[in-house]
């Protein structure tokens, strides 16, 4: 096997190891470092649709990657990421119902970073989990191939 290969990091001027596997160069996000304090509550916090999936998909041999809760991408903080993949999974309850024009422009943001975003009704985690379950497997290869097949 191959040691991973080193790739500089454009926006602190440094190398990185870079996972081989990945297929998004997740380094070159923006990142708002102010809202640094604010995800570290979200992550303590935690509403009940949230800690379900983080429940379910932390660990990494289900799903074949990392994924983080509750990371910075530009000014705005993503409920999950999949860095390697460039893949957000957001659980959308009813706090999201007068936000349409707001997660109208967070999506627009996101997807002119390549990022795919993915949209689960809260409701669905806490009784459809095997549903939700098979939609994120089915959404990680889709976006895999996706990637593999983009040069």
């Amino acid at each position: 096997m191959y040691p991973p290969r080193r790739k500089r990091h454009p926006s602190r001027g440094e190398s990185n190891t870079w996972n081989p596997k990945s297929l998004y160069p997740y380094w070159e996000i923006p990142k708002n470092k102010l809202l640094t304090n604010r995800a570290k509550e979200l992550r303590k916090a935690g509403n009940l649709p949230e800690v379900i999936f983080w429940q379910t998909f932390k660990d990494k041999n289900k799903l074949g990657f990392d994924i983080d809760r509750q990371v910075i991408i530009g000014n705005y903080i993503v409920d999950f990421f999949i860095p390697e993949l460039g893949l957000v999974f957001e659980i959308d309850g009813s706090s999201h119902d007068n936000k349409i024009e707001y997660d109208a422009e967070r999506d627009a943001f996101m997807k002119d970073l390549n990022l795919e975003i993915i949209r689960i009704l809260d409701i669905d985690v806490k009784k459809n989990m095997g549903n939700v379950y098979q939609l994120v497997l089915d959404s990680i290869n889709k976006r895999k191939n996706t990637l593999k097949f983009r040069s």
